[in-house]
Formats: C-alpha cells, sequence, structure tokens
C-alpha cells in the first residue's frame, strides 16, 4: 500500500467498520430488523439494520483503500454522510424514525468519523502528480 493517507485511513475505518457489524451480528439476535432501540455493542446501541449498513461502510472503504483517487472519493462521500447522520441522528433519539437505533454514542461516534474522513479526504492527496490522479 503506497503512503498515501486516504489510502491508509480506508483501510484501517473500512476494517473497523466490517468488524463492527459482524460483531454487531452477536449482540442483536432478538431485536427487530429495523427496531428504533437495539442491544449494545460496548456503549452503541445497534439493530440488524445497523449492522448491515456497518458492513457496507466497511465494504465501500476496504475496496477503495485499493487506489488513493477511491479512496479520496469515498472518504470525503462516507465523511458527508456521516456528517450528515451525525446531525440528523440528534434529533432521531427516541422517535419512531430511528430505524437504526442510534444513541449518543453513535451520534458522537459517527461526528468523529465524519471529522477524520472529511478532513483527510479534502487535505491530503491533492497536489498535482498525487497518488490521486495516477492511482
Amino acid at each position: 500500500m503506497s503512503s498515501s493517507p486516504n489510502r491508509l485511513l480506508a483501510a484501517v475505518f473500512g476494517a473497523v467498520y466490517l468488524l463492527v457489524g459482524l460483531a454487531g451480528f452477536l449482540v442483536t439476535s432478538g431485536v427487530g430488523f429495523a427496531a428504533t432501540e437495539g442491544d449494545e455493542l460496548l456503549i452503541f446501541e445497534v439493530n440488524p439494520l445497523h449492522n448491515i449498513v456497518h458492513l457496507g461502510v466497511g465494504a465501500a472503504l476496504l475496496l477503495a483503500s485499493r487506489s488513493t483517487g477511491g479512496a479520496r472519493a469515498v472518504n470525503i462521500t462516507i465523511g458527508t454522510v456521516y456528517l450528515l447522520v451525525g446531525v440528523v441522528g440528534l434529533f432521531l433519539v427516541g422517535t419512531a424514525a430511528n430505524i437504526i437505533a442510534l444513541n449518543g454514542a453513535d451520534n458522537v461516534l459517527h461526528l468523529a468519523s465524519a471529522i477524520l474522513l472529511l478532513g483527510v479526504g479534502l487535505a491530503a492527496d491533492t497536489r498535482p502528480g498525487s497518488h490521486a490522479a495516477t492511482a
């Protein structure tokens, strides 16, 4: 793997989100697919739909980590989505619209992930001739 910050971040976050998605299924056996309240995985609430989202995000990041340009694009895209989920999630907790069983810890994690993904995606690998254009 090249020394691209975008590729490294996508690979690490991809692996972590895949593991979290798989681990989530260990604690959600009795939880409804899109239940508004899930079971706790550490301090985060998850339901099966939330687990599938984590698996999809992890797979997208891992696949994108194969090239700098792809990693940068996916880091920015997922970072933007997580920023939206983090902000909207603040209003969803405790409502019937909370179909991925978000809690306060989830919102903090989504906002932190957004800051890291967007920060690296927008700031790294941007100069002409960098790996973003060639890999």
